[in-house]
């Protein structure tokens, strides 16, 4: 049962894994496991998703509208049926760029205040 969520910032904040998934799938279908080896790379090791709350956060986010269940393999020369692959919605990109929004209005009042510096 999907929920009738429509405004993106309804599901703000998001879950740390659950942003990381939406970039994840921003550029690009993806299957399960090259999810997590996106994140790790992009991260520098720093975020290491675990298969649990991957596939937990997958199932949610399914629910929620935010990502899509591809019914072939993107890759034709994907032979492993096992495999299932993802994209982000409509919708699921909104979410993700006001959650983007939301991340850069902190980091700038950060600065504003001199907590951080203006060029890290």
């Amino acid at each position: 049962m999907a929920q009738e969520l429509t405004d993106p910032d309804a599901f703000l904040p998001l879950p740390t894994a659950v942003f990381h998934i939406l970039v994840a799938l921003a550029d690009r279908d993806r299957h399960g496991y090259s999810i997590m080896q996106d994140v790790a790379a992009r991260t520098d090791g720093q975020v290491r998703l675990s298969a649990g709350t991957l596939y937990s956060s997958i199932r949610r986010m399914l629910e929620q509208g935010l990502i899509e269940e591809l019914r072939e393999s993107p890759d034709p020369r994907s032979r492993d049926e096992r495999r299932r692959y993802y994209r982000l919605t409509r919708l699921g990109r909104q979410v993700a760029l006001a959650e983007a929004r939301r991340l850069s209005s902190m980091l700038s009042q950060a600065r504003a205040t001199g907590l951080i510096p203006r060029k890290l």
